[in-house]
């Protein structure tokens, strides 16, 4: 006699409806878990955030190098390399402005008590104004030409709230190098990872969203390195530039100014601040036509830069159109400050993304 297998008994609506209860409280608990996990790290959030975004933008040089026969199998100091290079673009010209303010710091003193037992002197240059000269010789006799020993100004600079501001920037820049340290340590985590890290990210991409999720992924990613690219050469082109005009001018510390220029030029629309300032010196200082000339180079450097260059760098990575890379950058900016310059671009191609496949 042949014996037959047992035939499972059918399911239950009681089991059913138990086995959806059991699979909606897990994706509760997961959720909570996750929630509570970004609660615990929340301080270090911004910290990863950047890490990402400086991995993403050297990604590209990281794959070149594990590719090379030179660094074969050498994850490690690959990583160690590339994140030594970024601490040293950061470190390095900061520790040029803080010797050159100290280099200065003796000159500013000697000014500075000058100041307080003779008063400032009226520049030569505001005898030449066109309109206002006397109501600025007036203020200018009235407050800054007497000794300001026992000025007001001069009283306020050893108040409570001058102390008290000191203190504070003292804070925010020793939390501002904790934030650094940290950022590099989590760079050299991903720089190691290497490509095991990018396939867990595109093989769980897919696994959650399908081929669509990979690819959205993916242009994010292009998004972030292609901001990158317009902010950071555009800012370095511009830095560049505007340090040729610095030294055809005569202005004086020419390096430092060309690299807060080009700092200044990485954010949509402020270099006009440091080659505005560095106009008005000249201007102060009876160079009129020196003046005059760097405010024009400057404005058409800034137009062609902030109006074709960097448009077509992000635009062509991104294939977004200059409207939503501006409206990106300078959103993203507002929203979440620096780093929004580089999230932003990202978002936009994620609407423009879902926008054609909602109308193909």
């Amino acid at each position: 006699m042949i014996s037959r297998p047992p035939v499972a008994p059918p399911e239950s609506p009681t089991s059913s409806d138990c086995l959806k209860k059991q699979k909606a409280a897990s994706l509760v608990l997961y959720i909570a878990l996750v929630l509570l996990a970004l609660w615990v790290v929340r301080d270090f959030i911004a910290v990863a955030a950047w890490a990402g975004v400086i991995a993403i933008a050297l990604w590209p040089l990281l794959q070149k190098a594990e590719g090379s026969r030179w660094f074969t199998g050498r994850t490690t100091l690959i990583a160690a390399t590339l994140t030594l290079a970024i601490a040293l673009l950061v470190v390095l010209p900061v520790g040029i402005g803080i010797a050159q303010a100290l280099r200065e710091a003796h000159d500013l003193n000697e000014w500075f008590k000058a100041a307080q037992e003779n008063g400032i002197p009226m520049p030569a240059i505001i005898e030449r104004l066109p309109l206002g000269v006397q109501q600025i010789s007036s203020w200018w006799q009235a407050n800054l030409a007497q000794p300001l020993r026992d000025s007001a100004a001069m009283k306020g600079l050893h108040s409570t709230t001058v102390m008290t501001l000191g203190r504070h920037f003292g804070a925010r820049a020793a939390h501002g190098v904790m934030v650094f340290a940290f950022m590099l340590i989590t760079l050299f985590v991903i720089f190691q990872a290497g490509p095991r890290l990018s396939g867990s990210l595109l093989k769980g991409a897919r696994r959650g969203f399908g081929d669509d999720g990979a690819q959205l992924l993916e242009r994010m990613a292009a998004a972030v390195r292609g901001t990158v690219s317009g902010l950071v050469v555009v800012g370095l082109g511009e830095g560049v530039l505007m340090g040729v005009a610095y030294a055809v001018t005569g202005l004086p510390h020419v390096a430092l100014l060309a690299f807060v220029t080009a700092i200044a030029a990485m954010l949509p629309f402020c270099a006009p601040l440091t080659f505005g300032l560095a106009a008005l010196w000249l201007f102060s200082q009876g160079s009129v036509a020196g003046a005059i000339g760097l405010a024009v180079f400057g404005s058409v450097v800034v137009f062609v830069a902030e109006h074709f260059v960097r448009p077509v760098l992000i635009g062509n990575s991104t294939r977004l159109p200059f409207l939503l890379v501006l409206f990106g950058i300078l959103g993203g900016a507002e929203t979440f400050g620096l780093l929004g310059l580089f999230i932003g671009p990202a978002l936009m191609t994620v609407l423009v993304v879902l926008w054609t496949d909602l109308v193909q």
